[in-house]
């Protein structure tokens, strides 16, 4: 099998996938800012930036297929004068000039993971499918979903296969963000106000994605077609807690304070978007990926959040 390429290769996912293909006895070139991060079984260079005008020649010299992960992502201290014109910088013309001299290089599958903020922030009654009206609503998700557009546009131009993956929080060892945030809080035993949410949220375990991704690097039905995936058991959040907990030999401690309550005091303290996340639903139908693919999740909820519990490092 020629090597495949994965950017970003240093990151939370890249790392993960790296090694998953690595076991499966196939090449792989990885891309990142830094060698150290990336595992020292794969093939690595560096690429300090991207934009329309990064050089890719030299590591897609022969390569089957591209992964790309690598991306400018949610930035909690934005300093950008222009976050929007950022984030089109690296993800959506990054994006297209990667693709670009991908078909040149006579690469056959071009893997693009999206988010599943392409299709919205927040689910009431009825998840997200595949084939929903995209409805970004950030910065960030509107340069993801920018970026599929053209990359749809390069495929019929090119023949380059294109594969888009839009996945929701994925978690697992060493995860970083909320979900990380939340295992530090459940381990030093702080009490925390989120006892009585009664909401729904699809989650990703890192495994899972995984699996997903090399499925999408060969399948033949995966050509150009855009999927969703989930570990496929959706939980609220007061629900997650309690399970994160029990994986970690940590109780939860949940007040039940009103989510009214909790979205006010949010509010007050700028910190809506984080309420949203807590509090709101976001669902997420894998039903084309299981059908098309014939894919399961291998991991359950549980499963994933064991094995993030054994990860953790405080």
């Amino acid at each position: 099998m020629n090597p495949v390429l994965v950017t970003g290769a240093g990151g939370f996912v890249g790392r993960a996938l790296c090694a998953d293909l690595v076991s499966r006895g196939a090449a792989v070139r990885g891309t990142g800012r830094s060698v150290r991060k990336v595992s020292a079984v794969v093939e690595t260079a560096v690429v300090k930036s991207i934009d329309e005008n990064t050089h890719w020649r030299g590591v897609l010299a022969g390569c089957d297929a591209v992964v790309h992960l690598a991306a400018r992502v949610h930035v909690v201290q934005e300093a950008a004068a222009h976050p929007l014109a950022e984030f089109r910088r690296v993800n959506t013309q990054g994006t297209l000039n990667l693709a670009r001299q991908a078909a040149a290089a006579g690469v056959r599958r071009f893997v693009f993971i999206s988010s599943i903020g392409v299709n919205g922030a927040e689910t009431f009654q009825q998840p997200y499918a595949a084939l929903d009206r995209a409805s970004p609503h950030s910065p960030y998700a509107v340069s993801k979903y920018e970026a599929e557009l053209s990359l749809r546009e390069i495929s019929l131009q090119t023949g380059l296969e294109v594969v888009i993956i839009r996945p929701p929080l994925v978690y697992g060892p060493s995860a970083p963000g909320n979900f990380g945030s939340l295992m530090r809080w459940l381990q030093l035993g702080i009490p925390l106000p989120l006892g009585a949410i009664r909401n729904q949220r699809s989650l990703v375990a890192l495994d899972n994605l995984v699996d997903l991704i090399v499925t999408c690097i060969t399948h033949p039905a995966a050509a150009n077609q855009t999927f969703l995936v989930s570990d496929g058991e959706d939980v609220s959040t007061t629900e997650l807690l309690r399970r994160m907990g029990q994986a970690m030999g940590c109780p939860a401690r949940l007040l039940p304070v009103p989510t009214g309550v909790l979205k006010a005091a949010a509010a007050l303290l700028g910190k809506r978007d984080l309420a949203q996340r807590l509090c709101g639903s976001l669902q997420v139908d894998i039903q084309k990926t299981r059908q098309l693919l014939g894919w399961n999740p291998p991991l359950t909820l549980d499963q994933g959040l064991k094995k993030a519990a054994q990860g953790f490092r405080p």
